[in-house]
């Protein structure tokens, strides 16, 4: 019978796409990767992967076999560590990914209470702006928005992911409010650009009416942080385009104030994002569903919509 570190190693690599990024993953060397993938291809008497000096890829017989092998493998993995940390209790290794601005504001203050109950459970956070690769960097979850879903990993629905036009009253002084989303291009536009594509986003906006119109507005300045963003429209640079929870306390305090307040555009929904095993780690799990209840019991759902949600 096959170890599971065989196996392990083959899935990963399989997954990762290389014996490097695989080695990484679980914490070992890619010699030792790529012995025991030797291994397993010898014991099973077929190849698995073509190899070359830049790529990995499956063959038939291994594209075939990595579907047959990966949901039991992660179910005996996950059944593991819940038996051998103190009876399923959540422990171990919490990795998770989340954006700085927004984790810092939203995320962290619901960790004290999520510690305190977990006592067992260490956290590995990372703050960046970025979409990691899930299973390939090893975190166990992530949070934010507009993630693409690759294989093994699921999307849990926190909250919507709206985004609206502000200004700061300072800027929009003297200057005539605009009523509809064309009017937008007569102001100074403070815009986005996509840390995937390098390229100014255009926004697709609709209003309550189901309507939707282009905003193409100037860009006098052109940033690739939310937050960078919002801190421009602070200081009157321009009309942004921000999601709510950037600018949901400024819109409180009065510091920016909300242009064509029927209209905004829809990014989704902020999620969390984990592999979609069937039995989840336990320190995973709980996690899911601390956060889960803390984004209802906070009313962020409402809070981060655009368009009134319940």
């Amino acid at each position: 019978m096959e170890t599971l570190a065989n196996l392990e190693s083959f899935i990963r690599s399989a997954e990762c796409g290389s014996f490097s990024a695989a080695a990484r993953r679980l914490g070992v060397t890619p010699a030792a990767i790529s012995r025991n993938v030797a291994m397993l291809e010898r014991n099973l008497g077929v190849r698995l992967f073509q190899r070359s000096s830049r790529n990995l890829s499956l063959t038939e017989d291994g594209d075939r076999f990595l579907a047959s092998v990966t949901d039991g493998v992660e179910s005996i993995q996950a059944a593991i560590a819940d038996l051998t940390t103190q009876s399923g209790k959540p422990a171990g290794v919490l990795k998770v990914s989340v954006a700085l601005t927004f984790g810092l504001d939203y995320v962290l203050p619901f960790l004290p209470a999520f510690m305190e109950r977990y006592p067992d459970v260490q956290m590995d956070w990372s703050f960046e702006n970025r979409q990691v690769d899930l299973i390939g960097e090893g975190f166990d979850a992530a949070i934010g928005g507009g993630m693409e879903l690759a294989p093994g990993v699921v999307a849990h629905r926190l909250a919507p992911l709206h985004v609206i036009a502000v200004a700061s009253p300072d800027y929009m002084q003297g200057r005539k409010p605009p009523r509809q989303p064309h009017e937008l291009a007569q102001f100074d536009g403070i815009s986005m650009r996509s840390a995937l594509t390098g390229r100014v986003r255009v926004w697709k906006m609709r209003n309550r009416d189901g309507e939707e119109a282009t905003l193409e507005h100037k860009a006098r300045m052109v940033a690739n942080d939310p937050e960078a963003i919002c801190r421009a429209a602070l200081m009157g640079l321009g009309v942004a385009m921000i999601a709510m929870p950037y600018v949901e306390r400024h819109l409180e305090s009065g510091a920016l104030q909300r242009l064509v307040p029927d209209w905004h555009a829809d990014l989704g929904a902020i999620s969390l994002y984990f592999a979609g095993r069937k039995l989840l780690p336990a320190k995973t799990r709980a996690f899911v569903d601390h956060m889960t209840v803390a984004f209802r019991e906070h009313r962020l759902a409402q809070r981060f919509s655009a368009a009134g949600e319940p």
